[in-house]
């Protein structure tokens, strides 16, 4: 089929208030966010760490042969039971990719577990490739903002967004996808490639505004798997090569629930681009301060922060989101209200970890919230896990160049599965695909 968008959503991804501030730019974390049960969201995407491995755990055993016979069937709300659907853990690393993998090596052989392990490559794969050609996520920021722009001044275009964006086309699947999207926040995967090719090549609609979508409703959306799967689809990602959907095959993978003979579009002229993405350096991890008082910062990138390589414990622990700079529309609910979270779960964590206490600061501004953290917690530095192309890098970048002038440096760890994969993610997939035992053995797992 192609490039994969992520079966069990593993990869087709990923919008993105600010709070009263301190007058140290953090609130103290007295008690943390209960996670409610929103509307037809599953009981169990709960946004811990404990029950993304009892997700894990009671999965596992479906990880072989079976899965790749039946991942791309979609059998409707509520009965994703041919896929993990562990990629709202995933995209915040409350579990980690390689969790993933060992519990699945320890289970399958990699030939029989073949299929699973690969699709959790392709988060690696995308995030990488995202990594080494930043301009492209620069340009679908622009790109998407002249798109909402035209949507203020085109009614037409309008009209037509706001009937695919609510359901309303009058093509069933199309409008079902887009309401169970709204509704839970998770799609199947082949739901998700049939949604981004109807929204393409049927409705004729920007591929950005449909990428931003996304983006602000999936409990997993991720910049990199979410912008570059869409990208894909549209012919741009792997250039002049498009994904169709076709009502026979509609009708195949959703057991009958669909069949919308004569409405689809039945040709997809590639996308084209007149900018050159030129392929940069892959990040290096900067050298962490070995002695001083430092302090951790957890973003929602990353929820295993006990897990980094600290040279001494921190003497403060701060939490902040990015999720607000994910698009210039409103982010849903759903997105936002796991997150948050998610990253309390993950400075919980940490706190009990390193004995250190743990605030959550202003997500608007974090600049001022990490000077304002820093001066007060008297520190000389901050380390926190490396953030992939995106609004959380954006931000680090920015509040980076004002701690700098403030003395204080900021460090990136970058985690050993990263720096194992990411360089052969400067093509296509398969060049990765192919290194994937040596990857594997790189990180510690044996196939």
């Amino acid at each position: 089929m192609g490039a994969r968008l992520g079966c069990g959503a593993l990869l087709f991804g990923p919008v993105p208030q600010g709070r009263a501030r301190r007058p140290n730019g953090a609130r103290r974390m007295s008690q943390l966010s209960l996670f409610p049960d929103p509307p037809g969201a599953p009981a169990d995407w709960v946004p811990t760490r404990a029950a993304g491995l009892q997700r894990l755990n009671a999965w596992v055993q479906n990880a072989g042969r079976s899965y790749a016979g039946q991942r791309n069937f979609d059998f409707g709300p509520g009965k994703h039971t041919r896929v993990s659907a562990l990629s709202p853990w995933l995209r915040h690393r409350l579990v980690t990719e390689p969790e993933v993998l060992e519990a699945v090596l320890a289970r399958h052989s990699l030939s029989a577990a073949e299929k699973y392990v690969q699709e959790v490559f392709w988060r690696a794969y995308f995030k990488g490739w995202l990594e080494q050609r930043p301009s492209v996520w620069s340009a679908y920021r622009t790109d998407l903002n002249a798109a909402i722009d035209a949507l203020e001044a085109d009614g037409a275009l309008a009209a037509r967004y706001d009937a695919a964006v609510s359901g309303k086309t009058g093509i069933a699947p199309f409008d079902a996808w887009m309401q169970e999207l709204a509704q839970t926040g998770y799609l199947h995967n082949h739901a998700r490639m049939w949604t981004a090719s109807i929204w393409i090549f049927t409705l004729r609609l920007p591929w950005q505004l449909g990428a931003d979508h996304f983006l602000r409703h999936l409990l997993d959306g991720d910049p990199a798997s979410n912008t570059l799967s869409w990208r894909w689809v549209g012919g741009l990602h792997t250039r002049g090569k498009t994904y169709l959907a076709r009502a026979d095959n509609i009708a195949r993978y959703t057991d009958g629930r669909f069949d919308p003979r004569g409405q689809l579009a039945t040709r997809a002229e590639p996308l084209s681009e007149t900018a050159q993405h030129d392929r940069v350096s892959l990040p290096v991890p900067d050298s962490l301060p070995g002695s001083g008082r430092i302090g951790l910062l957890v973003t929602t990138e990353d929820g295993r922060p006990e897990t980094l390589d600290l040279p001494h414990p921190p003497a403060a622990i701060l939490g902040l989101s990015a999720e607000a700079g994910r698009s210039a529309l409103p982010v849903a609910r759903l997105v936002t209200a796991f997150s948050h979270a998610a990253l309390d779960d993950s400075l919980q964590r940490a706190a009990d970890h390193f004995s250190a206490p743990a605030s959550r600061g202003d997500d608007v501004d974090w600049s001022a919230s990490l000077l304002d953290w820093a001066r007060s917690a008297r520190l000389d530095a901050i380390v926190t896990a490396h953030a992939p192309t995106g609004p959380a890098a954006s931000r680090l970048a920015r509040a980076r160049r004002d701690l700098d002038q403030a003395g204080i440096p900021l460090a990136r760890a970058m985690r050993p599965y990263d720096r194992a994969a990411w360089p052969h993610a400067t093509a296509g997939f398969f060049k990765l695909k192919r290194k994937i035992p040596q990857i594997l053995a790189q990180i510690g797992l044996h196939s």
